[in-house]
C-alpha cells in the first residue's frame, strides 16, 4: 500500500476523519519501522529484542516483570526475549541491589555498542531519506508533526495492559532462571 504525502499534505485540506487518519498512520509506522530495522546494524535482532535494548540504554537497568510491565507483554514472553541477549552476550543479569529473590538486567559493552551503531545507521538513513525526498516545506511540516505524534504516543488513552498475576506460575518475581 503506497500513501501519498500530497493527499494528504501539500495544499489541499488535511483529512479530518480520524478512523482513515488511523488506518494511514498505522500503516505508514508500521513501513517505517520495518525501514528502520532493516537500515539498522542490529537488524538481525528481533523488534521485541531491539525495543528490550533500547529501553535498557535510556532507562537503565530493569527487572524482568519491569521490563514486561513497561513494552506491554506477559512476564513470560519477557523472559524468552531476555534470555535471548543474554545468550547472544548483549544483556547481564545482576543481583537486586535491594531484592534478593530477584535480578537485573543491563546492557553489556557489547550491547551498547550494538545498540549505538544501530541508532547511528537508522538516523544516517533517515536523515538522508529526509535531506533528498522531501522539500525544505514539507521537511517542516514534519517536524511541526513531531509534538503531536509524541502527544499520541504519551496519550492517557494510549494502550496499558497489565500482565494478569498468575496464581500458579512458579517464579512471581518474573525473573529468567538460570
Amino acid at each position: 500500500m503506497s500513501v501519498v504525502l500530497s493527499d494528504s499534505y501539500g495544499g489541499g485540506m488535511p483529512r479530518t476523519d480520524p478512523a482513515r487518519t488511523a488506518d494511514e498512520l498505522t500503516t505508514l509506522v508500521a513501513q517505517l519501522g520495518r525501514r528502520l530495522r532493516a537500515a539498522s546494524a542490529a537488524a538481525e535482532l528481533t523488534p521485541s529484542q531491539q525495543s528490550v535494548m533500547g529501553r535498557l540504554g535510556r532507562q537503565g537497568p530493569a527487572t524482568t516483570a519491569g521490563l514486561a510491565r513497561d513494552e506491554l507483554v506477559r512476564p513470560q514472553s519477557m523472559r524468552l526475549t531476555l534470555a535471548a541477549l543474554e545468550e547472544r552476550g548483549l544483556v547481564a543479569r545482576a543481583p537486586h541491589p535491594t531484592d534478593g529473590r530477584q535480578v537485573v538486567f543491563s546492557l553489556t559493552t557489547e550491547g551498547a555498542g550494538l545498540l549505538g551503531s544501530g541508532r547511528a545507521a537508522r538516523r544516517g538513513w533517515l536523515a538522508e531519506a529526509i535531506d533528498t525526498g522531501l522539500t525544505p516545506d514539507e521537511h517542516r511540516a514534519l517536524a511541526c508533526a513531531l509534538p503531536l505524534l509524541r502527544r499520541l504516543v504519551e496519550s492517557p488513552h494510549a494502550p496499558r495492559h497489565d500482565p494478569p498475576h498468575h496464581p500458579h506460575h512458579p517464579d512471581p518475581t518474573g525473573d529468567v532462571p538460570r
